[in-house]
């Protein structure tokens, strides 16, 4: 899964605006995230088809920073991200993001987003459920 962070000033109808052109190109949004920070927007989408929302958010005057995510499947306990963290640490990986995109029947599904993704890739490979 794609990350696309979009950096905007922030104003009000800002996420309507960016939520209608991509509902318009028939874009479908899998995660999302939004903050603010000394007047800027930081919101990050989690989509499917990275190529298209770049050209429709570019097309339409936004900013927009593209990056890889994993979708890792964890047991819904205490400790479990806690373990696929060390895992990467130990391994020299640095998470820069995490998302819970679903929690279901005892099992919780994560978007992570690293700084070696093809390392972390081959780290986390039992829990890639969703990339198999």
């Amino acid at each position: 899964m794609k990350q696309l962070t979009i950096v905007a000033d922030d104003k009000v109808g800002l996420l309507a605006d960016i939520s209608y052109l991509l509902g318009h190109a028939k874009v479908n949004i899998e995660s999302i995230s939004v903050t603010v920070a000394g007047g800027k927007a930081f919101i990050n989408l989690g989509v499917r088809d990275d190529s298209r929302v770049l050209q429709v958010l570019k097309a339409n005057g936004y900013d927009v920073i593209a990056s890889d995510m994993l979708v890792v499947k964890l047991a819904d306990q205490p400790g479990e991200l806690a373990r696929v963290a060390k895992l990467l640490s130990d391994s020299g990986v640095s998470i820069e993001n995490v998302v819970i995109l679903a929690k279901m029947e005892g099992v919780v599904f994560d978007c992570i987003k690293v700084d070696k993704t093809e390392k972390a890739r081959k780290i986390l490979g039992p829990y890639l459920d969703l990339e198999r």
